[in-house]
């Protein structure tokens, strides 16, 4: 199958002409032994940091991957992003921007300040504190079994198949997950939460702690990309509408304090996790993905940064460019 990629206003790339860019960033990269794994979760401290792999998804279904793309990694913080799709389907999008919000914080993702500052809301579902509200919004209220059966569900069609739970990362995180059973009960104290605190939490941390590889999260991107059309099993998702939703929300925060950074020398949407994940969206072209252990000091992975980043340079794709952009 030969797949084009082209730009109305620009070049034409040709895949598989092209596909030399995703080697070309894993070679390049593979040896980087920058940045250290997430060491205040014991079961990611243990993680081999040689570990890497590339994914990437195209909108008609096509998948290009590279070293441990099918290595199944704890998802971390990029669930933030399915389940802000999930409340942005049961709620509609203006009722998840007035009971959580979509500001970046401009503070860690774990922050009990932002809350503080803002308690008014939570800012966003993207960073701890909003990503644990949603879990309390997550229908039907009340009910911990059905709600965790529609989390995982959505995860299943969003990725084209079912992340498996880990059930050691469970354990490790449930046990020292101080810091967000503080900003629970703050949450609780501003009435910004909507199911029981505890309940919440437990949900939150559990879809954290849910295994996931390269290529199930580049064929997410991929369905975000696609205006919520699963270019995998071909499945509707989400309402169209609410892509350019989820996307902004992505690239408003996804990388916290540094997105700005991220934005600017990368010109693609996306989001990252402590497990060493990074999901990035290209609408209308595709999802991409990438997995290192490794992270800066913003709790990014290193490797996963430089093969994306290398990847959208090298294909000269940005999100603020302008271009028209068809996948034939």
């Amino acid at each position: 199958m030969v797949t084009s990629i082209k730009l109305i206003y620009g070049k034409n790339y040709n895949y598989p002409a092209n596909k030399g860019c995703c080697p070309g960033a894993y070679n390049l990269y593979k040896d980087n032994t920058d940045g250290k794994n997430a060491d205040y979760i014991p079961y990611l401290a243990n993680i081999d940091p040689k570990l890497f792999g590339i994914s990437i998804c195209l909108m008609n279904g096509e998948i290009i991957q590279l070293g441990d793309s099918q290595y199944r990694f704890g998802i971390e913080s990029v669930s933030k992003v399915l389940t802000a799709i999930l409340v942005l389907r049961q709620y509609g999008a203006p009722k998840v921007l007035e009971m959580i919000g979509a500001d970046a914080t401009g503070l860690p993702f774990n922050s009990i300040m932002a809350i503080l500052l803002e308690n008014d809301h939570p800012s966003t579902p993207l960073v701890n504190a909003g990503a644990i509200s949603a879990n309390s919004m997550v229908q039907p209220v009340g009910n911990s079994d059905a709600k965790w059966k529609a989390i995982v569900d959505n995860m299943t069609e969003l990725c084209g198949s079912t992340p498996q739970l880990i059930d050691e990362l469970y354990r490790s995180e449930s046990a020292t997950n101080f810091n967000n059973r503080s900003i629970a009960w703050l949450l609780k104290n501003y009435n910004r939460i909507y199911d029981d605190p505890d309940m919440s939490l437990d949900l939150y941390t559990r879809q954290c702690s849910m295994g996931i590889t390269a290529e199930q999260l580049s064929i997410c991107g991929a369905t975000i990309a696609n205006e919520g059309l699963n270019p995998n099993t071909n499945k509707q998702v989400f309402d169209k509408a609410l892509s350019p939703k989820i996307t902004s929300m992505i690239a408003t925060v996804g990388f916290y304090q540094h997105t700005g950074d991220w934005l600017y020398t990368s010109g693609i949407p996306a989001k990252t996790g402590v497990g060493g994940g990074v999901m990035g969206v290209m609408p209308g072209v595709m999802g991409i993905a990438a997995f290192a252990p490794p992270l800066d000091d913003a709790g990014n992975s290193v490797k996963a940064q430089l093969a994306i980043k290398h990847i959208m340079n090298k294909l000269g794709m940005n999100v603020f460019n302008g271009h028209r952009i068809h996948v034939q």
